[in-house]
């Protein structure tokens, strides 16, 4: 079997190049500005999310996955990131409304930026890549399986944000670096 990358790449590039530039820089300044970080995603949107605050720990910023065991709570100057690719999931909009009850900010990634559960947030960062909500019939647009693509193009994001918040906030790699475990 031949792997069809090129054409994998070809879409991830599409998807990346429908994010608006003005969409991810608010939301570098909105995570630069927040006093504590949780992020959230479920499933394999999760597993991104979980990278991300892991790259917004070695940039220095106190970012931590939500039910860890040391997350700490939310409140005012903190803000919530959370992804829900087909925008509507119970969890997300669960935990969307204890942030903003609790008044942290939300900032949110999707893939359906008109659903209702964005109408909580303070940004919607639109990822314009097929979930697991339309990978099926005519609907279908990625060669890769269920919402691979949108996974993808929110890991490339993602590490593209930590490049911009690296130039927001004067953080050079050495001082990630520091910041990496030593118990691997």
């Amino acid at each position: 079997m031949k792997l069809d990358h090129q054409a994998a790449l070809s879409e991830l590039s599409v998807v990346l190049e429908g994010i608006e530039t003005e969409s991810v820089e608010k939301a570098c300044r909105m995570i630069a500005d927040a006093d504590t970080l949780l992020l959230y995603g479920c499933g394999r949107e999760g597993l991104q999310m979980r990278a991300l605050a892991m790259r917004l720990y070695h940039l220095g910023l106190n970012a931590c996955m939500v039910a860890d065991m040391a997350a700490p709570p939310l409140g005012n100057g903190d803000l919530f990131v959370v992804s829900a690719g087909p925008g509507e999931l119970s969890t997300v909009t669960a935990l969307t409304k204890v942030a903003r009850r609790d008044g942290a900010r939300v900032l949110f990634f999707t893939a359906t930026p008109d659903a209702p559960a964005t109408r909580l947030a303070d940004h919607v960062v639109n990822i314009p890549a097929q979930t697991m909500a339309n990978d099926q019939g005519e609907s279908k647009r990625s060669i890769l399986p269920m919402g691979s693509i949108y996974e993808g193009s929110m890991f490339i994001l993602f590490e593209v944000m930590i490049l911009r918040l690296q130039a927001l906030m004067n953080v050079d790699a050495d001082d990630m670096r520091a910041r990496h475990t030593n118990m691997e």
